[in-house]
């Protein structure tokens, strides 16, 4: 039985980047090989083709899905995210028109904690037709449950090898400034800016993006397994599990699973804050491992 709401799919949206915008994302130097940081297409659904500041409240108000609810986008979290990479992005959009094309894949009533829309986004070129990536994800809306709709289907969980010490671990030492840095990408959200909303959704004030740890876990791996190489990961995904103050410590152990296939092994993660709770789970890549190597990113 599908979801209410499964199905719907919004009006496409067009989005564009600059080199400077990919540099700000990757947090890099401009080296001649320069490559754009695998998950850009993360942030594309916050900036859409926007270069100033945007009011992120306003920004979230879309079309209403047939159905459900009418959820509210101030009190809203990531809740997992995958992202299949295609096709190498160019280091700008220039001279090509992309949009996003955006589905609906379930909307989920979890109870009195909150309502679940997991939903397919195709970063797509206009001109060819061409598929650069997908993401599938979902948002996570604070007590906004009870609806009456299904609870939706079971997650499957990629858990670490059982007895095994991690292949590598690697750290990301937060400030107070991450998250006022990493908004610049596009991703105004005033819960990682200001306290008040994160006092209300009973975080105690401001977090940092749970996309932040996800693209800082994702940029260690490639970094330690892959050669730094955009080329060596086709899959990434990773479940927000707990909220990141800035200050925390991120650490991330990193376990190669041996399963290889045509040519890409299995890669397991889990993200901690240090001396903390676990805020990346269900940690899972797809790389081709060779280890480390000059940055590209």
């Amino acid at each position: 039985m599908s979801s209410p709401g499964a199905g719907f799919e919004y009006p496409p949206t067009e989005v564009s980047w600059t080199k400077r915008d990919a540099l700000l994302f990757a947090n890099t130097e401009l080296d001649p090989n320069f490559a754009v940081f695998p998950t850009y297409p993360v942030i594309l659904p916050f900036k859409k083709n926007q270069e100033e500041v945007i009011d992120f409240y306003a920004a979230q108000k879309a079309e209403k899905i047939p159905g459900v609810p009418d959820f509210d986008a101030r009190r809203v979290v990531d809740g997992q995210r995958l992202v299949q990479f295609l096709k190498p992005l160019p280091t700008t959009s220039a001279g090509k028109k992309f949009e996003l094309r955006t589905k609906v894949l379930g909307v989920y009533d979890k109870g009195r904690p909150g309502s679940v829309v997991e939903i397919q986004q195709d970063l797509v070129d206009v001109g060819t037709g061409e598929i650069y990536s997908r993401a599938i994800g979902s948002s996570f809306y604070v007590a906004q449950g009870n609806w009456g709709g299904p609870k939706g289907p079971a997650t499957e969980n990629f858990p670490p090898p059982k007895g095994k010490k991690p292949d590598v671990e690697f750290e990301d030492q937060t400030t107070a400034q991450t998250p006022l840095l990493y908004r610049l990408n596009g991703d105004y959200n005033p819960l990682h800016a200001h306290p008040e909303p994160g006092k209300k959704m009973g975080f105690g004030g401001v977090i940092i993006h749970g996309l932040y740890s996800f693209n800082s876990a994702c940029h260690g791996l490639l970094q330690k397994l892959g050669g730094s190489d955009p080329a060596n990961i086709k899959e990434f995904q990773a479940r927000f599990a707990s909220p990141v103050r800035p200050g925390d410590k991120l650490v991330t152990s990193v376990w190669k699973t041996g399963e290889i296939k045509d040519g890409w092994e299995e890669i397991r993660f889990v993200v901690k804050v240090a001396g903390g709770k676990v805020c990346l789970s269900n940690g899972r890549a797809l790389m081709k491992v060779v280890g480390e190597s000059k940055s590209k990113l």
